[in-house]
């Protein structure tokens, strides 16, 4: 896994479903540079067990990083109709109905190996055939982007280990209060 933090984001153009409805190609976040902050996330998988609530999370605070000045953006390897698809079943049936912010599809897997989020390989066997060496499904990778397009932030978690969205939103305040302030946010203050 490669460390991102201080480097420009990977770029990359993809299909994403926005607004919770629309399929649009050549989606990326080159767009937001110079305008806005990005909260860049990988989930495993559309119809998992645990993903759902995460996306829900994200969803519950989308005002609170909305007046922050940040763009949260999701992304998995599931492909742009399975998402639209999943954001058309309600929660109570394991759905994400209801989702607004942008699903991005990682059918290529490239955005998720550029993030260094993708669990497994792809490798040649003895008769020069592309094998996968793992379920190629992307970790719980978080990425918070600056105005710059710099990786300011990153975490990675097993599938598993869901992330704590009171804690992405505690780290874009500790970043604007260093670009305001020019000095360290103080612990556990805002």
């Amino acid at each position: 896994m490669s460390v991102l933090v201080g480097k420009k984001a990977p770029s990359f153009n993809a299909n994403a479903v926005i607004n919770g409805k629309e399929i649009v190609n050549n989606y990326n976040l080159d767009q937001f540079i110079g305008k806005k902050y990005v909260l860049f996330f990988f989930y495993t998988k559309d119809f998992s067990g645990i993903c759902p609530s995460e996306l829900h999370d994200f969803q519950d605070k989308i005002e609170d990083f909305k007046s922050r000045g940040v763009e949260v953006v999701g992304c998995s390897t599931d492909t742009e109709e399975s998402h639209m698809t999943w954001l058309k079943i309600n929660k109570e049936d394991g759905g994400i109905k209801g989702i607004s912010y942008p699903l991005i599809a990682d059918t290529t897997k490239t955005i998720s190996t550029n993030y260094g989020t993708l669990c497994g390989n792809y490798e040649l066997d003895e008769n020069d055939q592309l094998i996968a060496t793992g379920p190629m499904i992307a970790y719980r990778g978080l990425f918070l982007i600056d105005k710059n397009g710099v990786v300011q932030h990153q975490i990675i978690n097993h599938f598993t280990l869901v992330r704590n969205i009171d804690e992405a939103l505690r780290m874009v305040d500790a970043l604007q209060y260093f670009e305001k302030n020019g000095e360290f946010c103080p612990v556990n203050k805002n």
